[in-house]
């Protein structure tokens, strides 16, 4: 018989419980485009996506030195890799794109289909199907979609839909580690991957940011609270939690932005709105993980 682990031997990341990571993650994925208000205003979307790559990458480098993993891992796994980082690339380059044409609010929720398809194709009790109608109906009450703005905008915001899932799925993929290598490794090689991929895109939009320090440090600011701290937390919750109920777990993502507009912004939620975020928890609360 095989005996647990004693608790205080454990790593330290595997005794806090995934769903911190992920609320910590929630936190961060709007603190980030608070920070690139600076940056819209002076420049294109995807002069602001590359710097916010690109300082992701370089943090990561600094940090993980990845490459030292690279020949331990198996083909299959470096195509892994190099496919997250050219989602990684062209997901946040198009999210800016749509936002700028956009409201937020409505490019969020196109964006939550894809982890509702998610979801439901992970659901298997009828506990779980009614978490995530609660999930679904709070999720609607926040977003408040509204049918405004340019139709381009509109395809870039499903074409970031249908690569969020694919960064759910590669994510899960990459998690599970192997041959040595965490899933935080192999996240530092795709964001390397992903600043060399958006390059072409993005350089020339985003050079006058080197001659400025105050821009400079807002990109550098993007890039850790967009990319670092929220891509690593999705790694940690990721690597212990199924598929279906991460991708649940993000219906919290419009609960958080609404925290952060009163805590940061002073927007207060209106009666509707918190019916929404009180939906979304009780969804998240009656949720349990299948496997």
């Amino acid at each position: 018989m095989r005996v647990a682990e004693p608790t205080a031997q454990r790593p330290l990341v595997d005794r806090v419980p995934p769903h911190a990571f992920f609320l910590i993650s929630a936190v961060f994925h709007y603190l980030g485009p608070s920070f690139a208000v600076l940056l819209f205003a002076n420049f294109a979307p995807a002069g602001v996506a590359w710097l916010r790559i690109a300082s992701a990458g370089l943090v990561f480098a600094l940090w993980r030195r990845p490459w030292r993993a690279l020949a331990a891992l198996r083909p299959r796994d470096r195509w892994i890799i190099a496919a997250m980082g050219a989602v990684l690339a062209a997901m946040n380059t198009i999210f800016y794109e749509a936002i700028a044409r956009l409201p937020l609010a409505t490019v969020g929720a196109i964006e939550f289909l894809g982890p509702i398809a998610l979801a439901a194709w992970g659901v298997r009790t009828g506990r779980n199907l009614l978490a995530l109608l609660l999930a679904v109906g709070g999720v609607w009450l926040l977003t408040d979609v509204r049918l405004a703005g340019e139709p381009l905008g509109y395809l870039f915001a499903f074409l970031n839909c249908g690569l969020f899932v694919l960064y759910i799925v590669l994510g899960h993929s990459m998690s599970a580690g192997g041959a040595g290598v965490s899933g935080v490794d192999r996240l530092a090689l795709s964001m390397i991957v992903a600043s060399i991929a958006a390059l072409p895109f993005g350089w020339h939009e985003a050079t006058p940011a080197f001659a400025d320090p105050l821009l400079l440090a807002a990109a550098v600011g993007v890039g850790i609270s967009s990319s670092v701290i929220p891509y690593v937390c999705d790694q940690l919750a990721m690597r212990r939690l199924p598929r279906a109920s991460f991708a649940l777990l993000l219906s919290l993502l419009p609960a958080s932005a609404a925290a952060i507009g009163v805590l940061v912004l002073g927007q207060i939620p209106t009666p509707v709105e918190i019916a929404g975020i009180g939906l979304v928890i009780l969804g998240v609360a009656l949720h349990r993980s299948e496997r």
